[in-house]
């Protein structure tokens, strides 16, 4: 467990040769005892490894070896690693390492080495590069380890290399309960959506206090009597401050005769920033207003402590940062820094606190035990302490959340000014508090080397994490309390046991309790800054504000006054002081972050984009669509991010002429071709000698016509190409949830849920999904609306139609009345809710999953909407774009013989009418989110992102029509023709050239004409005539049939063919015993088949 916060990382790496300690434990499956004097002496790397012992028919041995403290992991797995050679690399020493790998080596076999980095957590960042080389560079990394100790401050440059744990943690969930750990530290190991290590601890910031201060009659009625207030433990940062300064210098606490301190710290960047959290954070999602309070699960605000999500600006030009530096500030002055910094010795709370003059203390959370626990490390004796004050059962150490803040920034008024806390400014306070734990660096967690370490070693190192999951807190080396269930009764007696402390157990649990609530449940947890350039940033806020502004000297422009230290300049009562400084520090503070931005490959941007993920912000934004919103919005950051090297201005004029032009004027002009070939031929004529240099500007500008011309073309033709792309591939797999395990949930099941219990069949390509019904599975696709603005189906009405039309399309069709050979496709089960990129891969092949399914069923009952004075029902089903797109998807590939309506007025299911695809067809007539909110903080509108599937699908419609009429099939070319029919009476509705947008723009409210198909549906029409048709490249698609067919009918149609599209060969899949389908977690067997 981490202890303190590394103020920088090494800048010039050291090679692991040197940077090394020489201190390399052995552990081998025998009976060896290592002594303290084998660790001094460290052990020769040329020492012959004894494999003796591991005998697997031993079963006495085996129980004994492999089922220690009450762990049943390793009871299977008795001599199964036995020679396997395995290297761990950590950053800090631990009792526990010893025990624990000895033990995994006398019942597996295993032989771990386990060696520590020499300059311990400051060199680890730079160890892990070293060894595993950074992210886009797989060439560099050493690979000498199979396994490393980590933090999630030191992953963002390496965790490319690192092992994808997401699929070992769902074999082994059964024992690691992946979801028990707090949501902190999980998502703190979570990039791209994939886990890249396997947290066993965390860290956050908590407060210390001394109950025997707090309790002391003759301090609380002098404080009573000189302030007026009564004495007690603070509940806000300026509380906290105001009670230090009132403490500090007039109560002696350790009985020496010496005015003692507030409360004491190590001043870190880490505890600066707690201080601020619940100034700047005050809900990650948007509310609403429920009974009793506010309900924060829509969507993202992007709220934070450091940088800006849409331009990437340190959050310290607000009244917010500026209150916190002078909390902070005033706190310093009052804690143990006033003496140890006057005296030129390190402020530090390890050596301030023993001498029991603190009235408490900052720290994280294992420090923190040796502060407080009787016999700590860290803890004052009992002389040094007033433990005559206590009544029986008390404790004079004790642990309660750190304090909130009554007030905070408003994020939705211009320029984010501090207000009190309340209403919907502060929507989750507590009495008019916000509270926002600062789990800083995310405690230890354990990795894999995913680039060099052989499989055997990693199969090895993965168990023995996977055991050490299953243990015991207290037997995990640098462990401490991490998971929800270790927060349970019978675990808090453990851990009173263990430190002979009932009061402290239970004040542990206090503060976990509420650190560990997830943002659903209300909690308000602030995320560090887990991207590339970490140590370089906390280095410049440390160095600015530390060493330049709160402990400098006030004759070298700081704060701190080293000759009398009560004298320095405080922010109440030195304001012009205070002021002029406090400016200075923002302006170097602004200049370094800029210089480690400067550092970073891609610069700002990039960082940008890394930050955003790294908070995983909805919706997810590409850099080209940052750069557009900033060229709307504001061109200062445009040109800072240096926009301009990502967009090309140009290719912008036809979406964001208005923007572009106020940006680079002229940049949209376009000359008349003609007109300027014209003119050059008449001026040649004249007279070459004097206008040749206007010739030449009119000839370049042609030239550069062409190419615009040119550019074009190429993007048309690259849209028709990936719209024919787009039918044979899926960007995201398709998740189903099978139909008995989907009627036995009781409601519409979140995606993560069902993942993580291992109830989603995934389906990984088209060919797959072909190979899946021809196996005689039926995929049922339910089309609905949401009737709440953060909820799918609060009232569970649509639900329920849901299961109805399960049971009755099972009973229509003589299906097995147990469901299992159903699987049920719904947006809420079936696409990432949480990982903003997984979720725009799958919104990306909505397409493909409504045109693949063997039935669709519209499920509309009449359902009030939860946050609107409105009946959901079939008419505003029908509005909706996305509700008609998803018809559209499925009926111009399968026709409506598989279409349903389930409204639950007369029946579970009514089949719908032949022509009920007229009305959906016009799908851009539909009503869209994004419009009725004015596109305000978008880039594009959603109906753009339907060009591609749906022009693919007209494509594949045009050309069954060809190939029909060539082959004569009359029955089959009616069904097709009605589709084309109704399209080409309505073309310029159906698929409109250009749409009206309105769009928000330097609070400006603008309307523009943007382009939308323009004449690409022309395009389409042309190629197929022209026979070029669906050509594509069969080895990256892996699609062999591209031609029409009247073999292959629809799944189960009679009157309308699928237009010959086999997403694979016929080889493939296309008998039950080729057929291999994986679940999430396992493969469907014949069994299941």
């Amino acid at each position: 467990m981490s202890t303190s916060r590394a103020p920088t990382m090494s800048a010039h790496r050291q090679t692991l040769t040197t940077s090394l300690t020489a201190l390399t434990l052995f552990v081998f499956a025998t009976n060896t005892t290592i002594t303290a004097q084998n660790l001094n002496q460290g052990a020769c790397a040329d020492e012959k490894i004894v494999l003796e012992g591991c005998n697997a028919t031993d079963v006495a041995a085996c129980e004994a070896n492999c089922g220690l403290h009450e762990s049943t992991y390793l009871l299977d797995k008795c001599c199964k690693h036995a020679g396997i050679n395995a290297n761990i690399l950590a950053f800090e020493k631990a009792d526990a390492w010893i025990p624990r790998i000895e033990e995994y080596g006398k019942c597996t076999g295993a032989n771990i080495r386990l060696q520590y980095v020499a300059g311990g957590e400051d060199e680890m960042g730079d160890a892990l590069i070293e060894d595993v080389g950074e992210n886009e560079d797989d060439k560099t990394g050493q690979g000498i380890y199979d396994a490393y100790i980590v933090q999630a401050p030191w992953l963002p440059p390496v965790y490319k290399g690192l092992k994808t744990l997401t699929e070992y943690i769902k074999e082994n969930d059964e024992h690691i309960k992946f979801l028990d750990i707090n949501q902190a530290s999980r998502s703190a190991v979570s990039f791209d959506g994939l886990v890249r290590a396997l947290p066993l601890d965390t860290d956050y910031i908590s407060l210390g206090w001394r109950q025997d201060v707090f309790d002391n009659e003759a301090i609380k009625t002098s404080y009573n009597a000189t302030w007026g207030e009564m004495l007690k433990v603070p509940d806000t940062i300026e509380e906290l401050v105001v009670v230090s300064e009132r403490l500090n210098g007039r109560h002696d606490y350790n009985n020496d005769g010496e005015m003692d301190w507030g409360f004491c710290l190590t001043p870190q960047t880490n505890y600066f920033q707690a201080f601020l959290a619940p100034v700047l954070q005050t809900h990650l999602n948007e509310c609403e207003v429920v009974e009793g309070g506010y309900k924060c699960v829509g969507a993202d605000t992007g709220q934070n402590m450091f940088f800006d999500v849409d331009n990437f600006e340190p959050l310290i030009y607000n009244e917010g940062f500026r209150y916190a530096v002078e909390m902070y500030s005033r706190f310093i002055m009052a804690s143990n820094c006033q003496n140890q910094t006057a005296d030129g010795v390190k402020c530090d709370r390890k050596t301030a606190f023993p001498t029991g003059r603190c009235a408490g203390v900052i720290s994280m959370p294992g420090t923190m035990t040796n502060l407080l626990r009787e016999g700590g490390k860290y803890a004052p004796k009992s002389d040094k302490r007033m433990d005559n004050v206590l009544k029986p059962g008390q404790y004079w150490g004790r642990r309660k959340v750190f304090p909130g803040s009554d007030k905070v920034i408003n994020w939705n008024k211009e320029g984010r000014p501090l207000e009190d806390c309340a209403g919907e400014v502060c929507p989750l306070a507590k009495n008019g508090i916000n509270y926002a734990p600062f789990f800083s660096e995310g405690g230890e967690s354990y990795a894999l080397n995913g680039r060099q370490s052989k499989p055997t070693a990693t199969d090895a190192m993965w168990d023995m994490f996977t055991w050490l999951s299953t243990l015991p807190v207290g037997e995990v080396p640098l462990a401490g309390v991490y998971r929800k269930s270790q927060l349970t009764e019978e675990a808090m007696e453990h851990l009173a046991k263990a430190w002979n402390n009932t009061v402290m157990a239970q004040d542990l649990h206090d503060v976990l309790d509420e650190y560990f609530r997830s943002e659903e449940d209300g909690g308000n947890t602030v995320q560090d800054l887990f991207i590339i350039g970490f140590a370089e940033y906390n280095e410049a806020l440390d160095t600015e504000l530390h060493k330049n502004l709160i402990l400098e000297d006030v004759k070298e422009g700081g704060l701190f006054n080293m000759t009398d230290p009560s004298e320095s300049i405080n922010p109440v009562k030195n304001k012009v002081e205070f002021e002029e400084r406090y400016n200075r520090f923002i302006a170097n503070l602004a200049m370094r972050y800029d210089d480690v931005h400067a550092m970073q490959d891609g610069g700002a941007l990039n960082q940008l984009s890394l930050w955003r993920g790294a908070l995983n912000i909805h919706p997810t934004k590409s850099k080209e669509q940052i750069c557009q919103e900033l060229l709307a919005t504001d061109h200062k950051s445009f040109n800072k991010l240096e926009c301009i090297n990502v967009v090309v201005l140009k290719d912008l004029c036809q979406s964001q002429k208005e923007d572009v032009e106020e940006y680079a004027p002229d940049t949209c002009k376009v000359d008349n071709n003609n007109s300027t070939v014209i003119m050059a031929v008449l001026f040649a004529i004249i007279g070459a000698g004097l206008v040749g240099g206007l010739v030449y500007y009119m000839y370049k500008r042609y030239v550069n016509y062409i190419r615009i011309q040119k550019a074009h073309e190429q993007l048309m033709e690259a849209t028709l190409n990936e719209s024919v792309r787009a039918l044979y591939q899926l960007d995201y797999p398709l998740h189903l949830i099978r139909g008995d395990e989907f009627v036995e949930e009781g409601k519409l099941m979140r995606h993560e849920v069902l993942r993580n219990t291992h109830k989603l069949t995934v389906l990984d390509s088209l060919p797959d999904v072909d190979a899946f019904i021809e196996a005689g599975k039926h995929v049922l696709f339910f089309s609905h609306q949401w009737t709440s603005f953060t909820s799918p189906d609060p009232s569970n009405i649509q639900y329920q139609a849901m299961c109805e039309a399960v049971k009755e399309l099972a009973k229509r069709n003589g299906w097995n009345h147990n469901l299992k050979d159903v699987f049920v496709w719904v947006d809420y089960s079936s696409i990432p809710q949480v990982n903003p990129s997984t979720q725009n891969l799958a919104i990306r092949s909505l397409a493909a999953y409504a045109s693949s399914a063997t039935y669709f069923v519209i499920v509309a009952p009449d359902t009030p909407h939860a946050d609107l004075d409105d009946m959901c029902d079939l008419g505003t089903y029908q509005r909706r774009m996305w509700c008609r797109a998803e018809q559209v998807c499925h009926s111009m590939r399968n026709g409506t013989e598989g279409m349903y309506l389930g409204t639950g007025k007369t029946s579970p299911l009514e089949p719908v009418k032949s022509d009920f695809f007229r009305e959906s067809l016009h799908v851009f007539n539909g009503e869209l989110t994004c419009c009725r909110l004015e596109h305000k903080g978008m880039g594009a509108c959603d109906r753009q992102s339907l060009v591609i599937p749906l022009l693919g699908l007209y494509g594949e419609l045009y050309r069954a029509s060809c190939e029909m009429n060539k082959k004569g099939n009359a029955e089959a070319l009616a069904s097709v023709n009605a589709f084309l029919n109704e399209i080409e009476k309505h073309q310029e509705e159906v698929f409109p050239r250009t749409f009206q947008r309105v769009i928000w723009r330097k609070n400006r409210r603008v309307t523009e004409e943007v382009l939308l198909f323009g004449d690409l549906i022309d395009r389409m029409k042309a190629r197929i005539s022209s026979g070029v048709g669906f050509e594509i490249d069969d080895e990256k698609t892996a699609t062999i049939s591209t031609k029409a067919s009247d073999t292959f009918v629809r799944h189960g149609a009679s009157d309308f063919l699928r237009h010959g599209i086999v997403h694979g060969s016929g080889a493939q899949g296309s008998n039950h015993n080729g057929v291999q389908i994986e679940t999430a977690v396992r493969k469907l067997d014949d069994n299941v088949l």
